[in-house]
């Protein structure tokens, strides 16, 4: 019952977040609804065609990070993995930025930040599960490593570019929903990847009370988790294709719906979906109301949010 509360609160608000999304912006044009039934023009662009696919696209990121660091963190059992412990944000920052720097934009840095987030998930893939057998701990250690060379050609990068394309390069890294225009795909992936967990709930709660006792109860756990490594890094490419590096959503919000419901799977699964996506729209809207017209990178605020939440968790976890 506790759990079926939270998940209807937590679709409320996200239907309400979104609502808020629709109606405040930077254009000056508020609680547009009387002159969008109006047939107004300019407000049914401003509404449908610029804050309605950013809108979406902030859930769908919010709500694929959040299901991606609710698999991370049962398949290395640690609370304190997110999506992007394993480089694949790293790689699709590379992927990015390099077409950035020679000059491309638009369909041309998604894909160079889809072919970069895939590659660095390979890599990790291919290096980890070498010879020895793949283990969490060899997984953790070569994601960082990956993550960290990454970062690395990140510098370089950066360190390259001119002043002109230096700006977009910033917000990418720092995230930015404001060139999405077909948040359709990332959105359908998000609500196809909520039932895809939780068919996976009762693995994924053998599996976080570690291997043996998961073997034990019959799962097959080296499918489990190579299963759980793609489903966690692709949507994570995803996300990070669309708008960019945004921390802190995969890696605070499992932790506060843990708080609230417990470790079941079932229940965490689409509560923390739904929190993830909420949140997201929530810092997506500060990003563009707070200093209007001037826009904020959505990652500098999830990380304003994410810094003393995460920060209150811990502590009330030590407490306990």
């Amino acid at each position: 019952m506790r759990a079926g509360t939270l998940i209807a609160l937590l679709a409320v608000a996200a239907i309400a977040a979104i609502a808020a999304s629709l109606a405040f912006g930077s254009s000056g044009i508020d609680s547009p609804w009387e002159r969008l039934a109006a047939g107004d023009p300019l407000v049914r662009t401003i509404v449908w065609e610029l804050r309605l696919p950013r809108a979406l696209a902030a859930f769908g990121a919010g709500t694929v990070l959040a299901l991606a660091g609710v698999l991370m963190q049962a398949l290395l059992r640690n609370p304190l993995a997110d999506p992007y412990v394993l480089g694949v944000s790293g790689g699709a920052a590379v992927g990015a930025l390099g077409m950035m720097l020679v000059g491309l934009s638009g369909v041309a840095v998604d894909s160079g930040a889809a072919l970069g987030a895939f590659g660095a998930m390979l890599l990790v893939f291919a290096v980890a599960h070498g010879p020895g057998g793949w283990t969490t701990t060899r997984l953790l250690l070569t994601g960082v490593v990956v993550a960290a060379g990454c970062g690395a050609i990140v510098s370089l990068l950066l360190s390259l570019s001119d002043d002109l394309r230096l700006r977009g390069m910033l917000f990418w890294l720092l995230g930015d929903f404001g060139y999405v225009r077909t948040p359709w795909w990332l959105l359908a992936l998000a609500l196809a990847a909520i039932p895809g967990c939780l068919l996976a709930a009762r693995l994924l709660d053998a599996l976080a009370r570690g291997e043996l006792q998961a073997r034990l109860l019959g799962v097959p756990v080296k499918g489990l988790r190579i299963g759980i490594y793609v489903a966690a890094s692709v949507m994570t490419a995803a996300a990070v294709t669309t708008a960019g590096s945004i921390g802190f959503v995969g890696l605070v919000t499992p932790h506060l719906v843990r708080l609230l419901v417990g470790s079941s799977h079932r229940a965490v699964i689409p509560a923390a979906a739904l929190a993830g996506g909420a949140l997201l729209v929530v810092a997506d809207l500060a990003a563009r109301t707070v200093v209007a017209p001037r826009q904020l990178p959505v990652g500098a605020l999830t990380a304003l949010i994410g810094v003393p939440l995460f920060l209150w968790l811990m502590h009330r976890r030590s407490a306990g």
